[in-house]
């Protein structure tokens, strides 16, 4: 480990965490359970009120600490930008979504990385963790440091660390898995690796923070590729009458070489829909294809569509015609147990079913209102004897009556639960 100067802090360094999302937080969660005081940084006076509110996507367990870090002054919320000048460390959270037409967007993040150059001063530690293009960090951080008259890995430190939080399980263990650093700089790297330690299972440096920026690419694209060959594997297994859970269950008994992945009906959230087209952009305008990677992007952008035509032919051979049939979309966040529907493939279902003139609805614990590219609607709250020509379940929750489903007509079952093996009504995509 390289030493410096903040090798000899008494206390531990204050750390100011730019963005409050899904990321932010569970980031300022761990950094304060390690003894950090921290500074969240929210252009959005709502965020900053939710979180003060506890209301936010976050564990009981959660919004307690937060709570008892509030009240002690421990971490405080603010919406000033400048805020960051009075931390030893800065951590950069923000969203990196794709816009319609899966072209990277990157306003929030440039505007984020602009104002952390503008207030940072010397002796800071800056970390990105916001999924991105390779050279990102050198582009929108170490470049501009420099032309500030900073010399990083000296006065200022710059590292890349893409998050590895898994949404809904935002438990300290599961914040605490192993993390990859790339610096600018190996006394980047050293530093922003010391800071990491404590919270981490472990750290894994690696030379650059183009490196680490092609990690994290790397990760959500292998999983793009695999969950494009599972929803493949499943229309191949419905056309041949075979069971496709059955299949990947054998298949995942081989105890080397195979790692099982599950249709669904789509691939929701920031990461997988997302991320690869980072990578994909980037490339494209060096005119280098990356067909494998391609493919499997426009399999996971079909699905949604794949599930419309599965639904038109089950009401089809019941002899129900789509226009004006009743269906209800049961689940519509992207993932079991997070109020999250960014991405979610229910939403894109939903569209296309009222677009052809079905009479949709949906229900959702979690989400009392949707509203995508026009279309309104409010949760249904189910009631006994509700009868529907078809239900879609699209994200399983444990408490969902089977009893109820037995009394439908139709039940598309899109999570491939294998709780509901023994619905007669039930269909698999």
């Amino acid at each position: 480990m390289v030493t410096n100067a903040y090798d000899a802090r008494s206390e531990p360094e204050s750390v100011a965490v730019v963005g409050l999302g899904y990321v932010g937080i569970p980031t300022a969660l761990s950094l304060l359970a390690a003894g950090h005081p921290v500074i969240g940084i929210d252009t959005s006076p709502d965020r900053n009120e939710a979180i003060r509110d506890g209301r936010i996507d976050l564990s009981s367990e959660g919004k307690v600490q937060i709570e008892r870090a509030l009240r002690n002054g421990r971490l405080q919320l603010t919406e000033q930008q400048n805020s960051a000048a009075a931390a030893d460390v800065v951590i950069i959270c923000v969203p990196t979504p794709v816009d319609q037409y899966r072209v990277p967007d990157l306003r929030q993040l440039r505007a984020a990385c602009e104002n952390v150059v503008q207030h940072a001063r010397g002796g800071q530690l800056v970390v990105l963790t916001s999924t991105t293009y390779v050279g990102c960090t050198t582009e929108l951080l170490v470049e501009p440091l420099e032309r500030r008259g900073f010399s990083v890995g000296s006065d200022v430190h710059v590292a890349y660390c893409p998050e590895r939080l898994d949404p809904g399980r935002t438990t300290l263990e599961t914040m605490s898995a192993p993390r990859v650093v790339g610096g600018s700089t190996p006394e980047c790297s050293a530093r922003a690796a010391q800071l990491l330690e404590p919270v981490s299972r472990a750290v894994h440096v690696v030379n650059s923070c183009e490196a680490a920026e092609m990690t994290k690419l790397l990760e959500n694209t292998f999983r793009a590729v695999n969950i494009a060959l599972a929803t493949e594997f499943s229309d191949a297994c419905r056309h041949l009458g075979v069971d496709v859970m059955e299949v990947i269950h054998g298949a995942a008994t081989k105890p080397y070489g195979f790692m099982p992945f599950y249709p669904s009906a789509g691939v929701g959230g920031h990461c997988i829909p997302c991320d690869p087209h980072y990578l994909l952009w980037q490339l494209r305008a060096e005119r280098i294809a990356l067909p494998v990677a391609e493919s499997a992007m426009g399999v996971i952008a079909a699905r949604p569509r794949s599930i419309v035509n599965t639904i038109r032919e089950e009401l089809a051979e019941a002899a129900i015609p789509l226009r004006d049939a009743r269906i209800l979309v049961l689940g519509v966040t992207y993932k079991e147990g997070v109020a999250d529907t960014r991405e979610s493939s229910a939403l894109r279902i939903i569209h296309e079913l009222a677009r052809v003139g079905a009479n949709v609805s949906y229900s959702d614990p979690l989400v009392p209102e949707v509203s995508f590219e026009g279309l309104v609607l409010k949760s249904h709250l189910i009631e006994e004897n509700d009868t529907w020509d078809l239900v879609l379940l699209h994200t399983w929750y444990p408490e969902i009556d089977a009893s109820w489903l037995r009394e439908q007509p139709l039940v598309v079952d899109a999570t491939y639960s294998t709780d509901l093996h023994d619905l007669t009504n039930r269909r698999v995509p």
